[in-house]
């Protein structure tokens, strides 16, 4: 299926520098925010207890406020709704020392006069082990942006691999903007989402690059700038009926799914559309700014077709038994 006309070359490139210094300019809002507001860690990185209770009418969180407040283990708990009036989620930073201790049996009974409601969920995680999930959480981000880089300067060149992981910078520090920005809370499932996301971009991104290396191999036009026009522009159908797809099914469940993977689906839904816009005008672009030039990456790959066909040869020679 075809979108977009393979045989029309958009000018994808006209608009590189402003478009970059737009996308540097979001990148700083996005650093200012995570330096200032900062993230809102949720109970899987910072640890202590949520307790999420479902009401039959609208949830009297005044009056629950009230209620929780004799008790001292729920001392600055934070009450708030969970995706409907009728249903909160209470949380507060301090975890039961007790292991045996039933909290959903104290919460019962602290809440009753305050309607009709049924405990959903108690999660409970200790401040280390909320801290070793964050630690093992960065840690697993910075290993796959690692591993990514080495793949591409494998694969492509070197400027490839740079291009590739400042393209996966912007799209993380944008989302993770937009993360505060919107209060979305840092869970596993956000993680998740942005570990997902990583993977998504560098797909797009090398699909892209492909067709370049492709384009550079059997163009004679040496203007880079032109052949990564009629690349970007040969993959946009491919690109876009991508995007449009995955960003389908994400909305269904932003808009469906529920409160439970709002933040997932948030974070998907966002670093998506942020993902796809990189790969063409944030990635190509940088590839013609860090200098990579289509006659130099000619006469290299001449030079090991050239090695290749002499060893070839040598080889032929030598099984032949005349060296």
């Amino acid at each position: 299926m075809e979108i977009f006309s393979k045989n029309k070359i958009y000018d994808f490139m006209a608009k590189s520098k402003l478009l970059i210094s737009s996308s540097i300019i979001l990148i700083l809002v996005s650093y200012a925010l995570l330096f200032t507001k900062g993230l809102s860690y949720g109970i899987d990185f910072s640890g202590g207890t949520l307790v999420q209770v479902k009401y039959d009418t609208k949830a009297p969180i005044e009056k629950i406020r009230d209620q929780i407040s004799k008790d001292e283990l729920f001392a600055n708990a934070l009450i708030t709704e969970f995706g409907s009036p009728e249903e909160i989620v209470i949380r507060f930073s301090s975890a039961t020392d007790s292991v045996g201790q039933d909290l959903s049996d104290k919460v019962r009974s602290l809440l009753v006069g305050t309607g009709n409601f049924d405990i959903r969920k108690v999660d409970i995680v200790g401040p280390k082990v909320g801290g070793e999930l964050r630690s093992k959480g960065l840690t697993s981000a910075l290993l796959c942006i690692i591993g990514i880089l080495m793949y591409i300067a494998f694969r492509f060149e070197w400027r490839f691999a740079v291009a590739s992981i400042i393209a996966l910078v912007h799209d993380v520090s944008i989302t993770l903007g937009a993360i505060v920005l919107f209060d979305i809370d840092m869970s596993l499932d956000v993680l998740a989402a942005i570990l997902t996301l990583i993977g998504y971009s560098i797909n797009d991104t090398i699909i892209v690059f492909d067709r370049i290396r492709e384009e550079v191999k059997t163009t004679k036009n040496f203007d880079l700038f032109d052949v990564i026009n009629l690349s970007v522009s040969k993959t946009l159908s491919r690109t876009t009926l991508t995007s449009l797809t995955v960003m389908l099914v994400v909305l269904t469940l932003f808009l469906f799914g529920g409160e439970i993977i709002h933040g997932f689906s948030f974070t998907l839904l966002f670093g998506v559309f942020i993902g796809t816009y990189s790969s063409i005008f944030v990635a190509a672009p940088l590839l013609k700014w860090f200098g990579f030039s289509i006659e130099t990456y000619k006469n290299k790959q001449a030079m090991k077709e050239k090695n290749r066909i002499e060893k070839e040869k040598m080889r032929a020679m030598y099984e032949k038994g005349t060296v």
